[in-house]
């Protein structure tokens, strides 16, 4: 897997004097990649400081901040805050092909999502239906266009999806029977979130 992937499978988040700080990848030993308040994402190496808080360590399993004189560690998918108001957020970034490919979790397992603004639903393969254990067979079915021409889907409620630090219940979406490609993470998803755009990164931060 590519270094820039391998890296985005660590989202989390700490907020510092105001600052919300998003660990968006991982140098055991060596650095930390972070993006505050939703910036571009840079590098800081061991001893250095951002938003007021030094990192200290960084391993396999996160890195480790001091905050107000305690170590604080940012593990993946946890979201460290001392802020009044937050709100969760998730750093997606482009692979080579341009295309932002992002991991989550539905109802609880994991799965791979292609962000796709155009798509008005979360779609799934029937084959990730199945592993999800989603019930689509007795589903109201509707017709969609693509690319290839219109096709047919069944419609159905997802209880939860989580991409990064955002986590969204009753999500309306689709099952496609003769579908192989990545799932969809479509407008029944994004619609909820504030979609910004920093080159090559795209952060997702929740309304309600």
């Amino acid at each position: 897997m590519r270094i820039g992937l391998t890296m985005l499978l660590l989202l989390a988040a700490a907020t510092a004097q105001g600052a919300d700080v998003d660990v968006v990848g991982l140098f055991p030993g060596k650095a930390a990649i972070v993006a505050v308040d939703g910036a571009a994402p840079r590098s800081i190496a061991i001893g250095e400081s951002v938003a007021g808080q030094k990192l200290v360590a960084v391993d396999g399993n996160g890195a480790t901040f001091l905050v107000d004189g305690h170590r604080q560690t940012v593990a993946m998918g946890s979201y460290l805050s001392h802020a009044v108001t937050d709100r969760a957020k998730a750093i997606v970034g482009a692979d080579a092909r341009g295309q932002f490919m992002t991991d989550g979790t539905v109802n609880g397992t994991g799965i791979r999502f292609l962000v796709d603004t155009g798509a008005t639903l979360v779609m799934l393969s029937s084959t990730d239906a199945a592993r999800l254990g989603v019930s689509y067979r007795q589903a109201p079915v509707a017709i969609t266009a693509t690319a290839n021409g219109t096709v047919q889907y069944r419609m159905v409620k997802l209880d939860r999806i989580k991409v990064g630090n955002v986590e969204l219940t009753n999500v309306d979406a689709g099952v496609l029977d003769d579908y192989t490609g990545p799932a969809l993470l479509g407008m029944s998803f994004l619609s909820r979130t504030e979609v910004s755009r920093d080159g090559a990164y795209m952060v997702l931060t929740r309304r309600f």
